[in-house]
């Protein structure tokens, strides 16, 4: 074996790499514990020598390490005030992370604008969530997927997969990952069958494909390896068959030419070039059930059993590995397939779509799935693959992608606490202080997303006071707490408002999108239309509330 050392050969060998110490302060843990997490098995940080770099496809002309130029800023971070454990990376708001996202040096790459920031995924550690983007042959372009990549950064996602199947793929990948601090991930069987059907697929087309997104930058693979042709005739009586793209595919392939799947047949030589960039396994789920009714059935049990025996396989080649996860499950199995997962794969981490624990919601199966994915957190799922209310239905846009990332932060965020993750509640905590305090700027702080909270309030009321609209003062339960002398409720100095009353702030440009959308009231430089300050004259003012109600003007005689 060459001196090139991966991740997890450097912790069997007992070296701290740069990144494992770059995770640890992400994580509030001790570099040790990362390093010993990775040489278990249990913990990946997928991290590809030339996207850490920044390097744009071509090879690295110098080592990210600890406090060299191009290294990211070894300080801990948290929500808005945190301190000690509390202050995880993953528990930032949108305001932080947009704040880094249009910083044009933050984590600048040699050749590209953007490199990797070292993450790990293990259920010892805080939750993460994967977005997916892609254009398809009929929708979207390069430009349009930087643009999701931004939004599921923006978001929380805390890695990306670019599942794309039409338009310019090469070109498309390499500007996802140019403009990743995130790790990248694909599923390389899609490139492969471009230009050709999947029947004339050979295993030197494998093989090449394989090694061209390796030296583009790419962090994890999936790679459907446990199809094996014995498990095919499981499938036969499935309500819903295959449902995953590159496991159908690969059963096709096997059932054309009569052989076992190519890519259990060359897993060892795709290892082999997977350990020379240091990519991830993410061993995929092609057997994964499409419906209630196929969940937790013989052919995913089948196929889970190859994935744990390629599991050692690739930990024995250096090779970093995760497990992809069921993606229709009810939710009474949900914790079993967690605990079954961690039984036959060596507690590889568990990467899990969803799981949906209902079928008959499309348009809504990001919050479908969302309730599966904080059943899987609880139960030490390690990263939850977020669905967007496009799934089953369509190619997702750019809002679906943030409407995906924020139910699947909500689910990882509620699997943190429920798994006691040290200073995860923190935030939680900090909140509802100011909450009691009925400080409503700091609420707007602290919250995930703050700009989406301000518009909803100021729909309303554009006054930040001692109540809201929906009790008003008399009816307020905040305030009337916050007055009650021998309750603690409200009266923590550090969280008190200036004043008991002052004008709202006005809400972002993204506030006035939201409240444009709900039909609500128009707003104009931050204040509603029939706001004195806009139309001073009564009836203007009345004019335009009734309007926003879809009421009709009375016509004067």
């Amino acid at each position: 074996m060459s001196t090139v050392s991966t991740q997890l050969e450097a912790a069997r060998a007992g070296t701290i790499t740069a990144e494992m110490e770059r995770v640890a302060t992400r994580e509030g843990v001790t570099p040790e514990m990362i390093r010993s997490e990775v040489a278990r098995g249990r913990l990946v940080i997928p991290a590809n020598k030339h996207h850490l770099a920044g390097s744009a496809a071509t090879t690295p002309t110098r080592t990210w390490g600890r406090g060299a130029e191009s290294g990211p800023d070894d300080l801990a971070t948290g929500h808005p005030g945190a301190t000690g454990p509390a202050r995880l990376w993953v528990n930032q708001t949108v305001t932080q992370r947009w704040t880094e996202i249009t910083d044009a040096t933050h984590l600048k790459g040699e050749h590209a604008p953007k490199r990797l920031d070292p993450t790990g995924i293990g259920r010892m550690i805080t939750t993460k969530i994967n977005a997916n983007i892609g254009a398809s042959p009929v929708a979207s372009s390069t430009h349009d997927e930087v643009e999701k990549l931004q939004w599921a950064q923006k978001y929380g996602a805390d890695t990306l997969m670019d599942l794309s199947t039409g338009g310019d793929l090469v070109g498309c990948r390499q500007a996802i990952i140019d403009h990743a601090t995130i790790p990248i991930g694909t599923v390389p069987i899609y490139s492969m069958i471009l230009g050709r059907s999947i029947e004339e697929l050979s295993y030197d087309v494998i093989l090449e494909e394989i090694e061209r997104q390796a030296r583009q930058g790419v962090d994890y693979f999936t790679i459907h390896a446990g199809v094996l042709r014995e498990h095919l005739p499981l499938i036969e009586r499935r309500m819903t068959g295959i449902v995953s793209r590159g496991g159908s595919l690969l059963a096709k392939w096997m059932i054309h030419h009569g052989k076992q799947n190519p890519m259990y047949e060359l897993f060892d030589e795709i290892s082999a070039i997977m350990r020379q960039y240091d990519v991830t396994y993410s061993l995929g789920d092609g057997l994964r059930p499409g419906c209630l009714a196929d969940a937790s059935d013989p052919a995913q049990l089948a196929e889970l059993s190859t994935l744990g025996e390629l599991v050692a396989r690739a930990r024995d080649a250096g090779v970093q590995t995760m497990v992809e996860g069921p993606g229709h499950v009810p939710l009474d199995q949900v914790g079993t397939n967690m605990r079954l997962e961690q039984h036959v794969c060596d507690d590889a981490p568990f990467y899990v779509l969803g799981p949906l624990v209902t079928d008959v919601f499309p348009g809504y199966d990001h919050i479908t799935s969302a309730i599966g994915a904080t059943e899987a957190a609880r139960h030490g799922a390690a990263m939850l693959c977020y669905v967007t209310p496009k799934e089953h239905v369509g190619l997702p846009k750019a809002q679906d992608v943030m409407a995906g990332c924020i139910a699947y932060k909500i689910a990882a965020h509620a699997g943190d606490l429920a798994r006691g993750i040290a200073g995860a509640r923190e935030w939680d905590d900090d909140l509802s202080r100011a909450r009691a305090a009925l400080n409503w700027p700091k609420q707007f702080e602290l919250a995930f997303d703050g700009d989406t909270a301000r518009a909803l309030h100021d729909e309303d009321l554009e006054v930040d006071t001692d109540f809201c609209a929906m009790c008003g003062h008399d009816w307020c339960s905040m305030r009337i707490s916050k007055e009650i002398v021998a309750f603690t409720s409200g009266k923590d100095t550090a969280f008190q408002p200036d004043r008991k009353a002052m004008p709202s702030p006005g809400v972002s440009e993204q506030g006035k999108e939201l409240l444009a959308a709900r039909g609500s009231l128009p707003v104009v430089e931050g204040r509603h239309a029939c706001h004195s300050d806009v139309s001073p004259v009564a009836s203007d003012a009345a004019l335009v509330q009734d309007t926003a109600r879809g009421k009709q003007p009375e016509r004067t005689a």
